[in-house]
């Protein structure tokens, strides 16, 4: 047995919650929900963390512009603070070079990045799954078994496909689904909702496209404010069902 994995548990025994943000494909907006989310739940005086675990295309720091630098270290590395949330990515230790990883190597990767980083006490975890449901996407299911899975979706066919691939996925492996929450919506339109029935899983609501979310990129202020963020913000009761709150 790999000596990580009783690493990676005590690393999270403090941690109350672990909420995964997945869809199963990128460019469906799962990073910006993450982030947002993460700042949402840090607002209202939770203890908040963001992982972002896409180990080759790593954004969250774009959207809330905190340092990738190498973070510090002492018994472990110690997560970027930033805005009230402890953040860590692959991008502090490659910075903005490619990382081509593939078969054992994703694993491996996955596996450090859980093992060395020092959490401390958290209300909430909120992990930005890496897109596809390949090596990264299992292993998460296996080290993060209390995790519970917030689904993003789109109202496009191709990307309801391909989530009904990924809700099939952690129905078979027994994961706590949260719900399915629809972004970047063009139209008033039931896909995502009847998807949502499909599976007997909540339909977390919607989300709008968001004209002005490029601008506010990497500037928290911006960003809390602008519609997307709001609409997440009335929702975060919703996604949790009793709602996120201090036990």
């Amino acid at each position: 047995m790999d000596p990580r994995r009783a690493g990676i548990e005590r690393r999270l025994h403090s941690v109350k919650r672990i909420v995964a943000v997945t869809g199963g494909k990128g460019g469906i907006g799962k990073s910006l929900i993450s982030s947002a989310l993460a700042l949402v739940l840090s607002e209202r005086e939770l203890s908040t963390g963001l992982l972002d675990l896409d180990l080759t295309g790593p954004c969250d720091h774009v959207f809330l512009g905190f340092e990738t630098g190498l973070p510090s270290e002492v018994f472990g590395i110690e997560p970027v603070i930033h805005h009230g949330i402890r953040c860590m990515s692959m991008a502090h230790f490659v910075g903005e070079r490619p990382v081509p990883l593939r078969g054992e190597d994703v694993s491996n990767a996955l596996v450090e990045l859980l093992a060395v980083t020092r959490w401390g006490e958290l209300d909430v975890l909120v992990v930005d799954m890496p897109p596809g449901l390949g090596d990264a996407m299992l292993d998460a299911l296996r080290l993060l078994r209390q995790a519970e899975f917030l689904v993003v979706a789109t109202g496009s066919r191709v990307v309801l496909e391909t989530v009904r691939r990924t809700l099939r996925m952690l129905s078979e492996n027994g994961a706590n689904v949260l719900g399915v929450l629809e972004n970047m919506q063009r139209e008033e339109s039931v896909g995502v909702e009847e998807l949502a029935r499909c599976f007997g899983v909540p339909f977390l609501g919607s989300l709008p496209l968001d004209g002005g979310l490029e601008e506010a990129m990497g500037d928290v202020a911006r960003l809390a404010a602008t519609p997307v963020v709001a609409a997440l913000r009335r929702r975060t009761g919703v996604i949790s069902g009793s709602g996120f709150a201090r036990s």
